[in-house]
């Protein structure tokens, strides 16, 4: 055990004397390679944050144009749907109830959209691609069912 730690205790010696024996000039040279080698990390990492920045601000104005629409879109839906509501009280008819049901049904997918917009404008962990993807498809199933919404039609 004790020859062990003295042959080990040796080689370390032995290794940091030859290690160290580089000239002045040589420990220079490795110097000012090692301060070339971090100036040049240092503007690569500068030059990746700016293109971070950048793809930042793009994706910042496409989510403020993105819910600009989005909102625009959602007061039209209110607008229609309190359009159906007056609609429904004006023609007083036994399935009224049902239609104003369904309206109520349009109204909840339209409130529940504005949340989505909300939660994911704070929170921001879904994928704005996707999100977006999602939120559209949403957002055009129920302009079509609006679309398609008719109280003359009743059966």
């Amino acid at each position: 055990m004790k020859k062990s730690i003295y042959t080990l205790a040796m080689l370390t010696l032995l290794y940091g004397g030859l290690t160290s024996c580089k000239s002045n000039t040589e420990k220079q040279e490795d110097a000012v390679e090692n301060v070339q080698q971090a100036n040049e990390d240092l503007t690569e990492v500068q030059q990746e944050n700016k293109v971070d920045e950048a793809t930042e601000k793009a994706n910042q104005a496409k989510w403020e144009a993105f819910k600009e629409d989005v909102n625009a879109t959602i007061s039209r839906n209110e607008e229609r749907i309190a359009e159906l509501n007056k609609d429904i009280k004006r023609q007083g008819n036994q399935l009224d109830a049902k239609y104003q049901k369904n309206v109520d049904e349009l109204q909840k997918r339209n409130e529940d959209l504005k949340v989505k917009v909300k939660i994911y404008e704070t929170d921001k962990k879904q994928d704005w691609e996707s999100f977006q993807t999602e939120f559209n498809s949403d957002m055009s199933d129920l302009g079509d069912a609006l679309k398609n919404f008719t109280l003359n039609n009743k059966k």
